[in-house]
């Protein structure tokens, strides 16, 4: 497989590498992934994505069509996706404008699609463990494209979950049994697309609250809308109408569910699913999301009783790769 002029024409930069626009001999454009000799993981994560997406085919992942590993050159080729990432589109002050309601819950919907064929419906149970924005692609049509598998982890059988000593993933994506222990499953990619659904309705990063006195993060922000009954307000002005307010209030509800601290009480891909598509789904209350300091949630609730059940996690991690 061959292609031209590669490296002239970088469009990005994945966890382990740059990204590059090529174009096949017959004409096609492609994305290939430059594995960079610098990055410490290198071939095992290069080999596991090969692996992992070569064996999942469907409309809500990216396609993979072949790979190369001769030396020290290792690269990955992709279908290419002109319209890039979610984040250059929901975070950016002129292409937010691009995306109206009707654009986001499509979005939403094509994710969780993509997301429940990995985990139930593919030959391989697979979770993805570094699901966020940047590595959800565009299509022509802003369909949305789960990309870059190479921390994704192949499950057998009925094994559900499991540990691991070395933590990698995106910070504020993270779930905290993840974060805190290792230990991932289903339910840790669901507090990920919590996290997503949030960032989409909102337009804002979990992570962009540094300077707020009054949130720590984007689900806590939620979390206090959503009890003073102001959850609307969440929702970013360039899209929000007032005819949207059922099905935006409903989209944060189901995102709060998702960042619940405890994975048990985290719904599947598949309830997601169907509670986004039900015109009148009875869904559950939601718990105080994840990471949230006992002190931030009495203040904003008084004194109910379920403040006691509030966990605290200022934690800090080291060993997370990908930007």
């Amino acid at each position: 497989m061959l292609c031209h002029h590669v490296h002239n024409n970088k469009i990005g930069q994945g966890g382990f590498g740059p990204v590059y626009k090529g174009k096949l001999q017959e004409g096609r454009d492609i994305a290939v992934k430059r594995l960079s000799r610098a990055s410490g993981q290198g071939l095992n994560e290069l080999v596991n994505e090969v692996v992992a997406i070569s064996k999942l085919q469907h409309r809500n992942l990216v396609r993979l069509l072949g790979c190369r590993i001769e030396g020290e050159e290792r690269m990955s080729v992709y279908e290419f996706m002109p319209k890039k990432s979610l984040d250059s589109y929901i975070f950016d002050a002129v292409n937010r404008k691009l995306l109206n309601w009707k654009t986001r819950f499509s979005i939403i919907e094509g994710i969780c699609r993509g997301l429940l064929y990995i985990h139930r419906d593919s030959r391989l149970r697979v979770i993805h463990r570094d699901l966020k924005a940047s590595n959800i692609l565009l299509d022509e049509d802003l369909n949305p494209k789960i990309s870059d598998f190479g921390l994704a982890r192949v499950f057998r059988g009925n094994e559900g979950e499991a540990n691991t000593r070395r933590v990698v993933g995106t910070y504020g994506y993270m779930s905290p049994e993840y974060a805190v222990g290792g230990l991932f499953s289903e339910k840790s990619d669901v507090f990920s697309l919590g996290v997503i659904l949030l960032e989409i309705i909102s337009g804002r990063r979990n992570s962009g609250f540094l300077d707020d006195e009054e949130a720590m993060n984007l689900l806590t922000h939620a979390w206090r809308l959503w009890n003073e009954d102001k959850v609307v307000d969440l929702a970013d002005p360039e899209f929000y109408e007032e005819r949207f307010e059922r099905e935006v209030r409903k989209c944060i509800h189901v995102g709060l569910l998702c960042v619940q601290d405890l994975a048990t009480d985290r719904p599947s891909v598949s309830a997601v699913v169907w509670m986004l598509g039900a015109e009148d789904a009875d869904l559950p209350e939601p718990k105080p999301p994840a990471f949230i300091p006992r002190w931030r949630v009495t203040n904003a609730e008084s004194s109910e009783p379920r403040d006691r059940n509030v966990s605290i996690n200022n934690v800090t991690i080291s060993s997370i790769t990908g930007h």
